[in-house]
């Protein structure tokens, strides 16, 4: 694997959930691509395989732990 791989770093059942965690990776500085075969979203139900949000294989580690991090704060219980 070359430091130009690029991997999927987590799959979200719509475009935007995955555009949602691409704001956070890159508010985060890790560069993020959304990937959704939907044709070109003139029909969002061919996403039946998922949504991929894929990054740099050198930063899919660092990726995951941000996202996890940051679904564990918006799922946390408010009050």
């Amino acid at each position: 694997m070359t430091e130009d791989s690029l991997v999927v770093a987590r799959t979200f059942l719509s475009a935007i959930e995955a555009g949602f965690a691409q704001s956070v990776l890159e508010a985060a500085n890790i560069q993020a691509f959304v990937r959704a075969d939907d044709c070109g979203g003139v029909d969002p139900a061919l996403q039946m395989s998922g949504v991929a949000l894929i990054v740099h294989a050198d930063d899919v580690d660092e990726a995951r732990r941000v996202l996890d991090t940051t679904a564990t704060a918006v799922d946390a219980p408010q009050g």
